[in-house]
Parts: structure tokens; C-alpha cells; sequence
């Protein structure tokens, strides 16, 4: 079930049953925190062909915020 405070490429990715890949991606980026959100940012141009550029601010700022990344798996694993 998805909720409206769901960010929106959270449900495209539930709708693309990839959520097991993005989680094992915020598993890798999950001790660089800061630093991965500074790649994102950085390769939000190339980024940008894949995903909308507001998913990848809003991925960018929970990788930099306490709790982020805890916050952005239990989106994914809900279901």
C-alpha cells in the first residue's frame, strides 16, 4: 500500500518491483551518506536521463539527513 507521503519515485520504483535493487543501492551509498549525496547531485545530469530531477534532490537529502537512509528503506518495504 502506498501512502501519499510517499515521494512519488518511491511508488515507481514499488510499480517497477525494483525496490529490492534501490534498497541494496541505499545499503552501498548508506556509509558514504553525505558523500553519496554529493554524487547525486553530481550525476544528477546523467541521472536525469532515468529519473526525474526532483526524485534525485529529494535522494540527495535524505542521504545528508540523519535517518535518511532508514526513513527511505522502510518506504521501500512497505508494501
Amino acid at each position: 500500500m502506498t501512502t501519499n507521503l510517499e515521494p512519488q519515485w518511491i511508488q515507481q520504483v514499488k510499480a517497477r518491483n525494483l525496490a529490492g535493487v534501490v534498497s541494496a543501492a541505499l545499503d552501498a551509498l548508506a556509509p558514504l551518506g553525505p558523500l553519496g549525496a554529493q554524487l547525486v547531485y553530481v550525476a544528477q545530469p546523467a541521472l536525469g536521463l532515468f529519473m526525474q530531477r526532483d526524485a534525485l534532490t529529494e535522494l540527495a537529502q535524505s542521504l545528508e539527513e540523519p535517518g535518511g537512509i532508514e526513513r527511505l528503506r522502510a518506504l521501500l518495504d512497505e508494501d
